[in-house]
Parts: C-alpha cells; structure tokens; sequence
C-alpha cells in the first residue's frame, strides 16, 4: 500500500452511471447517496452510508440526472434533489482536490513555484506538473510535463493552488489575491488521488483533454524544461 493510502496495481471496481448507462471504474464517478430527509447527497468521500448511486463526472450527466428524475429511479423512491447540484457538485470537488494538494504538500511530496518545480522536472522527481487554468499561456509553455496520461493537471486556478500551499490570506487565495501558477507532484499515492480528484474536477469545469491533462500529459503546449 502507498503512503497515500491506495494499494498499487489494484483494481478499480466498476459501476453504472444512471445518466449515461455506461459502466466506469469508480475512481471516474461521482457517487450520490440518499439522506435521512430523502434529498439526494453527492458522496465526494465515498464514505457515506447507503446504497451508492453514481453519476459520471461531467455536469451533462449530473445536470441530465437531476432533470430526468434519473436519481429518483435508481432510488427506487421520490427524491429531493438541490437546485445547481452540478455546480454544489464541483465545489465539493474542487475543494476535496485541493485538500488532498494540501496533504501531498505537508508530506513532502507536492512543490510551488517556478524555479522548485523546474528543478524537480529536471531531476526526474516530479511524477505530475500542475499549472494554473488561468495563469499567463507564455509562463505555462516553459515547463515540460512528464511523460503519460497523470503526467499534467490542468483545471486548478492560481487561487487555489495557491490554498492548498498554505499562502498568507488563505480565505482570500480562491478569489485570485494569493497566487501560484506551477506546482509538481512526486509520485505516491497522493499524487495518484489528487490526478483522480482533479480529473473529475476538469469534467464537471467542462474542459478540454489539452487543457486539464490528456494522455500527452500536456506535452503539446509546453517545452522542454531542460531547454529552458
């Protein structure tokens, strides 16, 4: 088992999205669950008691799920759903992938800013590149994502990144006052639970494989670090 809690090379369970009837590993669902007051739930934590219902993690599948009475049928009994549960949705998540930042963080095994993470992309120890959606594309194109399909994050904003390295003014750092454009991940299994949050995170912000992380772990924007 990893420092981070995962096993290695163990096999992610699948199950069936309500919206879309395909079956996916879990690690791409969200899972919903029904409360004491039969309102729908969204379990970004996977902890909570019930029978799971599972939605995938775009805001067409949640938002089809909650227009369709999808939840209600998959229930098996009248629910109560939030209004904007994809946008209740995404803040949990964005928020569940920024604390699990925060820990790789307090581990040892996250870094911010320019120069730490050229360095730990030159030496081969970091495992993902993280850069701000809404940092400046000519700061972004000088770093060099690893190699592979986690290799590059790419849905956080500076604001957040910026949360999860403990900034001064924390409260403020969602609102864009305490910034951090590049971040990298050495490899562990945080760094595999953050992919897996971010990921969910960058199909519920409705992005793009190249702009949140695709199987070119970014490589396609963004230049070699050892020639920078």
């Amino acid at each position: 088992m990893t420092r981070g809690g995962r096993e290695k090379d163990r096999d992610d369970p699948e199950r069936k999205c309500i919206a879309t009837g395909e079956s996916q590993p879990k690690a791409g669902l969200i899972r919903f669950c029904l409360g004491p007051d039969g309102q729908i739930v969204p379990d970004v934590l996977g902890k909570l008691p019930g029978r799971g219902i599972y939605v995938s993690a775009t805001r067409a599948a949640i938002d089809k799920a909650a227009k369709k009475n999808l939840f209600s049928r998959a229930a098996r009994q009248p629910v109560k759903v939030p209004e904007r549960l994809a946008d209740l949705v995404e803040a949990r998540v964005a928020q569940r992938t920024v604390e699990l930042l925060s820990m790789a963080r307090k581990a040892g095994e996250a870094v911010t800013g320019y120069e730490k993470v050229k360095d730990w992309l030159v030496k081969g120890q970091a495992a993902t590149l993280i850069q701000a959606s809404d940092g400046s594309d000519r700061g972004k194109t000088k770093l060099h994502a690893p190699d592979g399909g986690k290799g590059f994050v790419g849905c956080l904003s500076a604001g957040e990144i910026g949360l999860a390295f403990g900034r001064e003014r924390a409260i403020h750092a969602a609102f864009g006052r305490e910034r951090a454009i590049h971040a990298a991940l050495a490899a562990g299994g945080l760094r595999t639970r953050v992919v897996e949050e971010a990921a969910k995170l960058a199909g519920l912000r409705g992005l793009l494989p190249t702009q949140a992380g695709g199987d070119d772990g970014g490589e396609t924007a963004m230049k070699d670090t050892k020639n920078a």
